[in-house]
């Protein structure tokens, strides 16, 4: 599919791998949607980001349902006013945060926690893709096989292999790769794809917060090659290939440097 002149919603484009997605999207000529809770940094050094013709910047919170849908609403109004059809939505929205099963006190971990991490990452996702898909079913189909849009999903490499302290994490990303086939299997019939991504260690503010002893251990000793973390930009380009190669479907692939993690890393 086209990216030029095709509307995304990207959530979680403030910062890290949405961000980059997202200067790849405008160097593309695609118009975008970014929904998130911070400000968005300029993306464009020769023009603010208010001034940008195909930029539209929505502070929202994954945690409000209504608040996702009204900005779907304002991004599909948007959509029409610039006469960019609506193509698909790239959920890059998430957090991160550690708790074991049984805390070294002795506290059974915690349900706040649980919660908070499965609503924004699992079903802020779910929200905002069945909010996109909505109206992605109406857009008029485009090229040889009638595509209409792409819906991508962020999963990640713990929901492969999880670490001490990732249940909750584990558990959202894990249903997300769950989420992919069926939801595949879903919007087959309207011309809609849907894939998810894997990425392991990118180098992002969320894996800004790892210690130097644990980076260091995933550098060297977990990553096949390169011996590096990844950057934004790979996992932006990647995301380009998704949208463009009509072929890719129903699957979630690892972006990992071909990472194993034992379970004491």
């Amino acid at each position: 599919m086209k990216i030029a002149n095709r509307t995304f919603v990207l959530s979680g484009g403030a910062s890290g791998l949405g961000l980059a997605t997202a200067r790849h999207f405008l160097q593309a000529d695609a118009y975008v949607a970014i929904l998130d809770r911070s400000s968005v940094p300029a993306l464009d050094e020769s023009i603010s980001n208010s001034d940008h013709p195909r930029l539209l910047c929505l502070q929202i919170d994954l945690e409000h349902v209504e608040g996702i849908s009204d900005a779907v609403e304002r991004v599909v109004a948007w959509s029409k006013s610039t006469g960019a059809h609506l193509g698909g939505v790239v959920n890059c929205a998430g957090i991160a945060e550690a708790e074991q099963t049984v805390t070294r006190r002795g506290q059974p971990h915690s349900v706040e926690l649980w919660n908070r991490i499965i609503t924004i990452n699992l079903n802020g996702t779910f929200h905002l893709t069945r909010f996109v898909a909505k109206h992605l079913v109406l857009v008029p189909p485009e090229g040889p096989d009638g595509e209409r849009g792409v819906i991508i999903m962020v999963s990640s490499t713990v929901a492969y292999e999880g670490q001490p302290g990732q249940i909750a994490y584990a558990a959202a990303k894990g249903a997300i790769r769950s989420m992919t086939l069926p939801m595949a299997r879903d919007m087959a019939r309207y011309g809609v794809r849907v894939v998810s991504l894997a990425p392991g260690p990118f180098k992002t503010p969320m894996t800004g917060q790892f210690t130097k002893i644990w980076t260091d251990k995933l550098e060297n000793e977990a990553v096949l090659f390169p011996k590096r973390y990844g950057a934004p930009e790979e996992f932006a380009s990647t995301v380009k290939w998704v949208v463009e190669c009509p072929y890719i479907n129903g699957e979630t692939y690892k972006l990992t440097g071909g990472l194993r993690v034992p379970a004491a890393l």
